[in-house]
């Protein structure tokens, strides 16, 4: 008998270490404050956050901050809470993904990573990923965490997630992809493999 979905999640959370009764984030989606310009902090390519040209070395200070970001329909990535929105620098994506579990295998197979700031994401049709190319030709993969922000997937992870990937027909094409989340998400045409 299938578990339903909750169940997966609890028991990837468990493999991760996060807590499962975790209240979610805020509600940054429904709050619209006036937009109050750009403020000088930068999230950095490897995922380091910055204010005023400084690593900020407070953990829990970089999830709080975490849990008010999102884009806004105009692309910018900002700060919000229910009184005002500021505009920050984000180098690549806001978060990474480091940590992933794995369970069954297949189209039946879950995945699940733990963000830099404790998220955890379940790949499914909320959370997708998505791969593009590197300045090097190679792919970087990328997980939909909330409100339109990605995380970046580690280095150390796509090789996790490389030996998981297969060759299957799509459209009438060879592709090169990965079953995950109940679907199969083509990385590249299997020809560019040679």
């Amino acid at each position: 008998m299938d578990q339903p979905p909750s169940a997966t999640l609890d028991r990837l959370a468990a493999a991760l270490g996060a807590e499962g009764t975790r209240r979610g984030p805020p509600p940054v989606e429904r709050w619209n404050p006036d937009y109050c310009g750009e403020i000088p902090m930068r999230i950095a390519a490897d995922g380091t956050w910055h204010y005023n040209g400084s690593p900020i070395g407070r953990p829990a200070l970089v999830r709080l901050f975490a849990s008010i970001l999102r884009r806004d329909p105009d692309g910018r990535i900002v700060l919000v809470t229910p009184v005002e929105r500021v505009g920050i620098t984000v180098e690549d994506a806001p978060f990474l993904a480091v940590e992933m579990a794995v369970e069954g295998e297949g189209d039946a197979r879950s995945l699940a990573f733990r963000t830099n700031v404790d998220d955890l994401v379940p790949v499914d049709d909320d959370h997708a990923l998505r791969f593009e190319r590197d300045a090097e030709g190679g792919f970087k993969p990328y997980l939909h965490v909330r409100h339109g922000l990605w995380a970046l997937v580690t280095r150390a992870l796509v090789y996790d997630l490389v030996d998981l990937c297969e060759e299957r027909e799509v459209d009438g094409a060879r592709w090169f992809g990965l079953a995950a989340g109940g679907r199969f998400q083509p990385i590249l045409p299997a020809a560019d493999l040679s």
